[in-house]
């Protein structure tokens, strides 16, 4: 009986002391994810493929989409456009209508760039 008390015991302090890592640890995630509004200016990368550099031009509005969820579902979140290029693999384009963060994906017919913050 000593024993089994023991443990329980043992065993509600560890958890009393492991949950407020827990929460604050989801916290910080929050707090360090970029949300970009209207006028901001950000990056667009792409693997340097000619067909993407042809396809995609200076002006281009590109509707930008955010994937979510076990199944991976797109929903449209806003829209950027092409202002130049920068580099070998990047876009610089300007958000013209909702709120993006990083890691969406802007895409022009079959061209898909993956959002960055500028540098």
């Amino acid at each position: 009986m000593k024993k089994l008390t023991l443990m329980i015991t043992l065993l509600a302090i560890s958890i009393m002391v492991a949950a407020p890592l827990t929460v604050h640890a989801a916290g910080k995630k929050a707090k360090s994810e970029v949300v970009m509004k209207m006028g901001s200016k950000l990056h667009l990368f792409h693997s340097g493929k000619v067909a993407a550099q042809k396809e995609i031009a200076i002006g281009d509005e590109l509707t930008v989409y955010r994937e979510s969820g076990k199944t991976r579902q797109s929903k449209e979140v806003g829209q950027v456009k092409v202002l130049s290029f920068v580099g070998d693999h990047y876009f610089e384009a300007e958000i013209v209508k909702g709120e993006i963060k990083v890691g969406d994906i802007a895409k022009k017919d079959e061209t898909s760039l993956l959002v960055q913050p500028p540098k």
